[in-house]
């Protein structure tokens, strides 16, 4: 997984609520199993139209380079298809800004690499403003700050487990054998010590289905 640090880039404004996963990555596409490519299918419906490209915000310059995207409330509702968050970071996109999220794409957006900042609404409201400026933001997840135009600051805060595993780039598996692989280790030799015939060495597994076989 990517990690996450700093970032500064136009962000593209979405001011709409309760924009669900479906809008973000159409169910059709669903049976795509690789991650890579997905971008193209992002926010499918509102892109394209009569297999040309409309007016929306990610297809215009210079939001169609956006790492940043500024969205409503209650951002990335309904099903927890993962696929929503893959096919943003195929787009591109590094950090969602919104008042609120689904609590499940929510937690998808940690598990692949993308930062989601919540705020409130006197906040969310002049980041959404510099975003629709066309002027740049830099988001800060080691001092948990968006900095604006200007050189204003925007505070905000991130679960401290969710924060160390993005700034290094873990996911949850990743963060399990960096941190407790000793504690495994040492689970593994006494469970070994205590109980030696619940593991097979090389080739015995083996050597016993060929023995049951040869009962038979």
């Amino acid at each position: 997984m990517r990690s996450f640090t700093t970032l500064q880039s136009v962000a593209a404004p979405l001011p709409e609520a309760d924009i669900d996963t479906d809008v973000i990555f159409p169910a059709r596409f669903l049976l795509r199993l690789d991650k890579a490519g997905l971008g193209k299918h992002l926010f499918h419906e509102r892109r394209h139209r009569e297999g040309r490209l409309t007016d929306f915000v990610l297809n215009r310059p210079p939001y169609d380079e956006a790492r940043i995207l500024v969205a409503g409330a209650n951002f990335g509702s309904g099903s927890s298809r993962e696929h929503a968050v893959w096919a943003l970071a195929d787009f591109g996109i590094r950090c969602v800004i919104a008042p609120s999220f689904g609590e499940i794409f929510y937690a998808n957006c940690f598990k692949n690499g993308l930062l989601a900042v919540v705020l409130d609404a006197d906040e969310h409201a002049l980041v959404m403003a510099v975003a629709q400026s066309g002027e740049p933001l830099r988001v800060d997840l080691e001092e948990q700050r968006i900095t604006l135009h200007g050189g204003r600051a925007v505070g905000f805060e991130v679960d401290p487990y969710k924060r160390r595993a993005l700034l290094l780039g873990l996911d949850e598996i990743g963060t399990i054998l960096a941190e407790d692989a000793a504690d495994i280790a040492t689970f593994e030799r006494r469970q070994h010590g205590q109980y030696p015939w619940l593991r097979l060495e090389d080739g015995r597994l083996d050597r016993l289905f060929a023995d049951k076989k040869g009962t038979r």
